[in-house]
């Protein structure tokens, strides 16, 4: 009887030890590999990254943390340009700085990023997606999983600490955008669901002041839902006193969305 049991019992094992190998085939990723930085990587963030520059010790460890993580699951590779300490750190950097206060959050759509010397004309990639000009794309279809940056505009985001233009910030915000399935400007993994209407309702009561000619928000904002979400997080991110003087309503429910503690404000 308790052979008869036992064999009974057989293919109930069966499959929870394949519905174990399928979980874990699905969840499990490869620990990140150890990267080391630069050893002037401290002098190059606070000459370049003005969000680095800004943060207190404890605050700038974290920072360093995040992009050593970063660079350990993310391949950055050039195409027709060297790729320099500076430009991965610049890389990693814009991809940091939209999730310095996320605990745990990671690119788990990225694994490469291309570097270009200068502009780029998409049609050669056969990909899609949403662009900025020719200065950055996050790719799908052949190009799922990759994002291309201009090198040259990656460096002039950080350039200027005050201007409200970054390149590199951008594209990654369309990548956390992308999370929820869609990149439509409304980020349902980082947006409580209680201001989603407010939040639609700034994005149009900003874009016909943009179209209007009434804003100091660039004009790429008013393309659509998605791209008004990367170019404020970009002036959000770049120069945080000007927008929250221009666009409090906008500067609070950002603060929100990003976690950025009040006393950081």
């Amino acid at each position: 009887e308790n052979q008869l049991n036992l064999l009974s019992m057989t293919p109930v094992f069966i499959l929870i030890l394949l519905a174990g190998i399928v979980l874990f085939a699905i969840f499990y990723r490869k620990p990140a590999k150890k990267i080391d930085l630069p050893s002037n990587y401290h002098q190059l963030l606070e000459e370049h990254v003005s969000f680095y520059s800004k943060l207190n010790k404890g605050e700038k460890n974290l920072f360093e943390e995040k992009i050593k993580v970063f660079l350990g699951y993310v391949h950055i590779e050039g195409v027709g340009t060297e790729v320099e300490e500076i430009d991965r750190l610049l890389v990693a950097s814009s991809a940091v700085i939209p999730i310095f206060y996320f605990p745990a959050y990671k690119y788990f759509n990225l694994k490469s990023v291309l570097l270009y010397p200068g502009t780029f004309n998409k049609e050669e990639f056969l990909a899609g997606g949403y662009e900025r000009n020719t200065l950055g794309m996050v790719g799908t279809g052949p190009m799922q999983g990759s994002m291309i940056l201009s090198k040259a505009a990656l460096h002039h985001g950080f350039t200027n600490k005050e201007q409200p233009n970054n390149t590199g910030i951008h594209e990654f915000v369309h990548l956390m955008d992308k999370e929820d399935g869609e990149v439509d400007g409304l980020p349902e993994t980082l947006l409580q669901k209680k201001y989603n209407q407010q939040w639609l309702e700034l994005i149009d009561l900003n874009t016909q002041k943009i179209l209007k000619g009434e804003s100091d928000i660039s004009s790429y904002a008013a393309t659509n839902r998605a791209e008004f979400f990367s170019v404020v997080s970009e002036y959000f991110f770049n120069s945080p006193h000007r927008f929250k003087e221009n666009h409090p309503e906008l500067f609070d429910i950002m603060t929100k969305m990003y976690q950025i503690p009040e006393n950081n404000n």
